[in-house]
């Protein structure tokens, strides 16, 4: 047993290991230790044995299949879950209320933003809008750059072989930039599904080029079930085209995670129901749901001779509120008696361990039959509550909600009336009406190209059912989804908090926005966050908004940690009596703060107080979430100190204790005056 304080990784996580780890929880047998590159052992799949393990379901070789499939597909799925030593660097000049907003912008590369928040957002963000280059047939500036020659798509796709002779005769442009773009998107949008919450919903604008792949993409990533709808956004202008339909319009493709999903008007179902500006709601844990109907059958068709095949016993045990469904009866005696006794078998053993029969209902005189089939039952048993009624027990389904506002009153909980409803499918916003409201903002014309109408992303944030959650577009643009969240917030007194996540792409040299004085995409979405903030500040706005117009600026950059902190093995004593120190002599201490942040997976936009305790700089994240010093020279009475705070997590500089002796006693000061401190060094 050792006090060695465990260092924190500071890298992306590797996701290709999680999963391997899911696959072992699952099947335990394929998982083997093998050499790795290096030829020290690692975890690896045995696909052999898993091939087993999955023997009925394996699609093999050539065999006919439906998929989506692109030269590049499996170098984008490595590219997605190989981790990287990056960071976030905090920029306080170009800051709006650093230390107070609840909001972020991310400057760099958006693959590189959502690994790095995949440990702080993950199952967290219940709402993204991306407005993504259209694939006109130009390359795009990432960093993760799939653009290629034609020579080199064709050799890498099969349609030239090594000689350069073609093999097939299709046209080298329109398969090489779809390739490109499926690459750049799929990669960045199986990393988003992991931010999503399970109710979290995406929207993607997109026009015809690939509105036909963003379905079949997100078909794969999010699963056809998820698909919400597209929506047509009619642009209110048009486009001039000699040759074929005119381009009034464009696409919103929206998904959710999953189909725990509910929409406001599922609340206002229930609302209609009891005539009430107010509804009573129920809790498990911190969920909370409604109960509909109960699934059961009634009226004229509801009997056993028109639905035989749906006949069940449910079996429910009042004591521990467990139950099963079974086929238990003689379908073709049911048809025709009305003898229970006779219908249904008494050779199950549940009744003598408290468990009572829950038959379906009758129907004039006649046994009916339950709404599900039997398997849907006992695969949906989380979205099934039986409630006992005056005439025995029955069985309900309850539909959850996301995220309601809940008021309790002795005991109870009552969900507020909401004004939500389901999206139309045509959307009326005008794309100039879009490019006037920043020329407005900017006070200079066309800085940006066809921005979208913040009207628009009002609308489409409007369509979730509460008013507190973090909405990202990784894809910020012009930054109109963060302003479109401050403007919602304004006016109904939200809580949402916006992750806005721009590369800083370079403008053209003669543009307007390069004569405007904005040097990158990024300045301009910045600016136009600052002064619309501004702008709403001085107009009228809800007396319960918290007026939060700021954002915490962060930065991609390579890590703070030198090289020596990754490599150890391929450093050389002469390196380490060189570089005792494994920080960047650059970087500050408020640069490690943030990398802490992530690699602790801790909110980035969480208040940061910093304060003086004999003589070193210490920072508190939201008073005792986390304590950090990286001063040098910490000694035990800074550590006591810390300790009776009782924090939940702190963090020191490896290098930065008095002595050995204080390093190696701060494990044996915390456990004794903070046991339940989680403590980690850089």
């Amino acid at each position: 047993m050792t006090d060695e304080i465990e260092k924190l990784k500071m890298h992306s996580p590797d996701l290709t290991q999680d999963n391997i780890a899911k696959i072992r929880a699952l099947f335990p047998g394929c998982v083997t230790e093998a050499a790795g590159e290096d030829g020290a052992p690692t975890l690896k799949v045995d696909f052999d044995q898993l091939r087993q393990e999955l023997s009925d379901s394996i699609v093999e070789g050539p065999q006919e299949r439906y998929h989506l499939d692109w030269p590049g597909k499996r170098q984008a799925l490595i590219t997605a879950n190989a981790p990287i030593a990056k960071t976030l660097r905090p920029c306080r000049e170009e800051s709006v209320d650093f230390d107070t907003t609840q909001n972020l912008f991310i400057e760099g590369d958006n693959l590189e933003a959502l690994k790095l928040l995949q440990e702080t957002y993950l199952g967290k963000v219940k709402m993204i809008y991306i407005d993504p280059p259209y694939n006109t047939g130009n390359d795009f500036v990432y960093d993760d750059d799939f653009s290629e020659s034609t020579a080199e798509f064709l050799e890498r796709s099969n349609q030239k072989d090594e000689a350069g002779n073609r093999l097939v005769a299709n046209t080298t442009s329109n398969g090489r930039f779809h390739s490109d773009w499926l690459s750049m998107m799929f990669s960045r949008l199986k990393l988003a599904r992991n931010l999503l919450t399970e109710d979290g919903v995406i929207f993607i604008s997109i026009d015809d080029n690939e509105e036909h792949n963003v379905r079949k993409l997100c078909d794969e990533i999010f699963g056809a079930d998820n698909l919400i709808g597209p929506m047509i956004h009619n642009k209110l202008n048009s486009k001039n085209d000699a040759v074929n339909v005119q381009r009034n319009h464009e696409y919103i493709v929206c998904y959710r995670r999953s189909t725990r999903y509910v929409s406001a008007t599922k609340i206002e179902a229930s609302l209609e129901k009891h005539q009430s500006d107010e509804v009573e709601v129920f809790r498990e844990g911190d969920d909370y749901f409604i109960l509909n109907d109960p699934i059961t059958t009634r009226g004229e068709g509801g009997t056993l001779n028109k639905r035989k095949n749906l006949g069940y016993t449910v079996y429910y045990n009042p004591q521990t509120s467990n139950f099963v469904a079974v086929k238990d009866y003689d379908v073709e005696l049911a048809q025709t008696s009305n003898d229970e006794e006779e219908i249904y078998s008494d050779d199950l053993k549940l009744i003598g361990e408290g468990y009572l029969k829950i038959r379906p209902p009758k129907v004039r005189g006649k046994l009916g039959a339950w709404t599900w089939e039997i398997d849907k039952f006992n695969s949906s048993k989380r979205d099934i509550l039986i409630k006992e009624t005056q005439n025995g027990y029955q069985v309900r389904k309850r539909t959850f909600l996301s995220s309601p506002v809940v008021e309790e009153r002795n005991g109870r909980y009552f969900v507020t009336h909401t004004k939500s409803s389901n999206s139309r499918s045509i959307l009326d916003f005008s794309t100039n009406e879009g490019s006037t409201q920043l020329s407005d903002l900017l006070e200079h014309d066309g800085v940006f190209d066809n921005p979208k109408n913040v009207n628009l992303i009002k609308y489409l944030i409007g369509l979730l059912p509460h008013k507190e959650f973090i909405a990202l577009d990784f894809f910020a643009g012009s930054g109109v989804t963060a302003d479109a969240v401050m403007r919602l917030n304004a006016e109904e007194g939200g809580n949402r908090k916006f992750v806005a996540v721009q590369l800083p792409e370079e403008t053209g040299e003669d543009s307007e926005a390069r004569e405007a004085g904005y040097s990158t995409i990024a300045e301009i979405s910045k600016e136009r966050i600052r002064r619309a903030g501004a702008k709403i500040l001085e107009g009228e706005t809800h007396p319960d908004w918290n007026k939060d117009v700021g954002f915490r600026v962060l930065k991609i950059d390579s890590s703070n940690m030198a090289d020596v902190y990754y490599t150890p093995d391929a450093t050389t004593q002469a390196d380490l009596l060189a570089r005792v120190n494994n920080i960047k002599p650059d970087r500050s201490p408020e640069d490690l703060l943030f990398q802490v942040l992530l690699d602790w997976g801790v909110d980035l936009a969480l208040p940061i107080t910093r304060e003086v305790i004999h003589g070193k700089t210490v920072f508190f994240v939201a008073g005792t979430a986390l304590a950090a010093c990286f001063d040098d020279g910490v000694d035990e009475v800074l550590v006591k100190d810390l300790a009776a705070r009782a924090p939940m997590r702190v963090v020191f500089k490896d290098t930065g204790f008095k002595d050995d002796a204080t390093k190696i006693n701060v494990k044996q000061i915390f456990k004794s005056l903070a046991p339940n401190t989680d403590v980690k060094a850089i």
